[in-house]
């Protein structure tokens, strides 16, 4: 368990109202569906690690957008605090999982209660407007 909570970031990103999800390979939440992210390195800023992030669990190249929210995780020993942005992408394509994802695919909207979202994912996207529903 790490004493203090972790920085981290999330890329959101839409097109064609279709949200980017990654499986999770490893714990926290391995398994589970969740939008690309990941801890912030030290000497890094959020939008280098927003894209960085993006790009080594997806391939994909972005451009960091607006700040969305917060997110705070806590499960067992984890304990995160996510700061969630837009990103735009350079290009669209198919997104290809490496690093920390199992898989990675683009969801429509509509369809993505209907995966096993990550702790908070869910509320988090109808909170802020993005999912009509989850349950």
């Amino acid at each position: 368990m790490a004493d203090e909570p972790e920085l981290c970031v999330s890329a959101l990103v839409i097109e064609d109202d279709q949200l980017l999800l990654v499986r999770r390979r490893n714990d926290p939440g391995s398994g589970e569906w969740s939008i690309p992210g990941g801890r912030v390195r030290k000497g890094e800023t959020l939008a280098e690690a927003v894209v960085r992030e993006l790009d080594e669990e997806t391939g994909l190249e972005g451009v960091c957008g607006a700040y969305i929210g917060l997110a705070e995780v806590i499960d067992g020993d984890h304990h995160a605090v996510i700061l969630d942005f837009h990103v735009h992408l350079m290009e669209f394509a198919e997104p290809v999982a490496g690093d920390d994802a199992s898989e990675a695919r683009w969801v429509h909207l509509t369809e993505v209660s209907d995966h096993r979202l990550v702790i908070g994912l869910g509320e988090f996207l109808h909170d802020h407007g993005f999912i009509a529903t989850y349950c």
